[in-house]
C-alpha cells in the first residue's frame, strides 16, 4: 500500500513538475507570429492553434491551466506574438483581449478606391469587399445626405485602428462616424445657414450637406495649401453664379475612375469624357463628392472667400495664382510654364 501511495505521489509530482515547466518556461516565437482566433473556437481549438504557431509548448497544459481559471473567458481576435512569453502570459493576453490592431491611414482627399486599397494593404480584407459596402451602405449617411448614392465624401480622413474581427461595414461606419463628429463641430448640418455665399441663387445649394461636401471634395483635390482653399471655393461659387462649368480636372479623373478607364494622366480629349461627373461638359457641381475632404476643405466650402476670382493656376511651388479675368489668367499660365521650363 505504501508503495502504491509513493508511486502515486511521484506521479503527481512528475505531472505537477511537467505542468509547471510547460506553463512557466518562456517560449520565443520564430519572428513575428500572428494567430487568428475566430469567435466560437473551443478552448481546445485555441490551445491547438497556439501550439501549432509555436507560441506555447503544450496545448494540454494550456487547457488544464484554463480550466483551473475557468471564470476567465478567452477573447477571439488576431494576436501578434513577437516576444518571449510563458503560457501563463499568453493566457493572460487572451483573457484581456489584447488583440492586434492594424493601422489604416486615410489622407485628406483619398477617394473610396484609395481607401479600399489601404484597407487591403493593411491586411484587413479585399478592396472589392470594402467597395461593395462603400457603394451600397448609404443608410449610414442618409439622414444628412438622403441623395447620396455611395459613401464617397463621408469616409472621413483620419488614422484608424481596426482589427481583423471587424467587418467592412463596421470599418466604414467608423469613418462615417468621424465625419459626423467633424460636421457637427463645424456646423455642417441640414439646419446650417451658410451666410458667406452672397448670391441668392446659390444659397440653398450652399446649405445642402451633400452639395457642400461635393464642393469640398473638389477643393481638397485642387490645392494642398489650407490657406488657399477659401479662395478656390470662391472661384467655384463665382463660376456657379454665372451658371458656368466648373472645369475641375479632378472631376474628370474621378469620372474615368468610376468607369475604370483612367490611365494615370489627363489629356485634352479626356475633357470631353461622357459622364455627369465631367465638370467641363456639365455646368454646376457633379452628382456627388469625388473624394473625401478634410476639415479645412469642408470649412472652405461653407465659408468661401469674398473675391472676384474666376481662374486659378499652379505657380509651380505648391500654391496657385488667382485671376479675375481670362487675360490675367493667361499671363499666370505663361508664368507657370516658364517656371516649369526653368526647373
Amino acid at each position: 500500500m505504501r508503495v502504491i501511495f509513493t508511486l502515486f505521489l511521484l506521479a503527481i509530482l512528475a505531472v505537477g513538475g511537467w505542468l509547471a515547466w510547460t506553463l512557466m518556461q518562456p517560449v520565443m516565437p520564430a519572428g513575428q507570429t500572428f494567430v487568428l482566433l475566430h469567435p466560437g473556437y473551443s478552448t481546445r481549438r485555441i490551445a491547438t492553434e497556439l501550439q501549432s504557431a509555436g507560441v506555447i509548448r503544450s496545448a494540454d497544459a494550456f487547457v488544464v491551466w484554463h480550466y483551473l481559471h475557468h471564470k476567465r473567458s478567452l477573447k477571439a481576435g488576431e494576436y501578434l506574438f513577437d516576444n518571449s512569453a510563458t503560457s501563463v502570459d499568453v493566457h493572460r493576453r487572451l483573457v484581456r483581449g489584447d488583440v492586434y490592431f492594424h493601422t489604416v491611414v486615410i489622407p485628406e482627399g483619398f477617394n473610396m478606391f484609395d481607401i479600399a486599397q489601404a484597407i487591403q494593404n493593411a491586411g484587413l480584407g479585399s478592396s472589392e469587399d470594402f467597395l461593395k459596402v462603400a457603394t451600397s451602405d448609404t443608410s449610414l449617411i442618409s439622414d444628412l445626405a438622403p441623395d447620396a448614392k455611395t459613401l464617397e465624401g463621408y469616409l472621413f480622413p483620419n488614422t484608424y485602428e481596426f482589427t481583423r474581427m471587424q467587418t467592412m461595414e463596421e470599418m466604414a461606419a467608423a469613418m462615417v462616424k468621424q465625419f459626423r463628429l467633424v460636421a457637427k463641430e463645424i456646423g455642417l448640418t441640414n439646419d446650417a445657414k451658410i451666410t458667406d455665399v452672397k448670391n441668392s441663387d446659390l444659397q440653398n445649394q450652399a446649405n445642402d450637406v451633400q452639395q457642400t461636401v461635393t464642393l469640398a471634395s473638389i477643393i481638397e483635390k485642387e490645392t494642398a495649401a489650407p490657406e488657399e482653399r477659401p479662395l478656390v471655393a470662391s472661384v467655384y461659387y463665382n463660376r456657379m453664379a454665372k451658371h458656368g462649368a466648373l472645369q475641375a480636372d479632378p472631376s474628370v479623373i474621378y469620372a474615368e475612375l468610376l468607369q475604370g478607364t483612367y490611365s494615370g494622366a489627363l489629356h485634352h480629349a479626356d475633357m470631353q469624357f461622357h459622364s455627369d461627373y465631367n465638370t467641363y461638359t456639365h455646368a454646376g457641381l457633379p452628382p456627388g463628392p469625388i473624394g473625401n475632404p478634410g476639415k479645412t476643405s469642408l470649412e472652405a466650402a461653407m465659408h468661401p472667400a469674398d473675391t472676384d476670382y474666376f481662374y486659378f493656376v499652379s505657380n509651380g511651388n505648391g500654391h496657385h495664382r488667382f485671376a479675375k479675368n481670362l487675360e490675367e489668367h493667361n499671363k499666370n499660365v505663361a508664368a507657370y510654364r516658364k517656371a516649369m521650363i526653368g526647373k
